[in-house]
């Protein structure tokens, strides 16, 4: 399951990966128009930057754009960073690996059963990538949309 950490930082990525030809986007823009806590956008944003997925630029007209073409960060990736681990089990993670204590994970079902959902998992998330996510229908709960854009016979009523 995605963190809510992973979640705010996919929201922020499909926001600047559809403005990605217009340059650099202010951190403030980011979180009002995603909803995203600011001071917890920002530490969201370092460490994406830190990790090579983002970069920034500062003064007039600076902010946070991502560095490379979207189409070449997966999506696996991204959830690397924010999250660590895609696999279930340490004892089934590529790049997380850790031992099981008590188990021997050549004659372990669960393990074999959770190497095959890795597998099956990493077979859409590498082949995803931040263009994917531009155009997406993201729906905001209930409470955080306006409050015109809920009343009935509203073309934009939820019903």
């Amino acid at each position: 399951m995605l963190t809510q950490k992973a979640q705010y930082a996919f929201r922020a990525l499909t926001y600047l990966t559809e403005r990605h030809d217009e340059g650099p986007v202010l951190i403030s823009d980011i979180a009002r128009e995603k909803n995203i806590p600011l001071k917890f956008l920002e530490n969201i944003l370092l460490q994406l930057k830190k990790a090579g997925i983002l970069d920034s630029k500062k003064g007039k007209g600076g902010g946070y754009f991502v560095r490379e073409a979207p189409e070449r960060t997966s999506i696996a990736s991204v959830i690397r960073i924010i999250d660590g681990p895609i696999a279930m089990l340490p004892c089934v993670s590529l790049y997380f690996y850790q031992r099981c204590h008590n188990c021997d994970e050549h004659n372990c079902g669960l393990h074999d059963i959770m190497e095959q959902v890795r597998d099956a998992t990493l077979k859409i998330l590498d082949n995803k990538t931040l263009e994917d996510l531009k155009g997406g229908k993201e729906l905001l709960p209930p409470k955080l949309l306006r409050r015109e854009d809920t009343q009935p016979g509203s073309r934009k009523s939820k019903k």
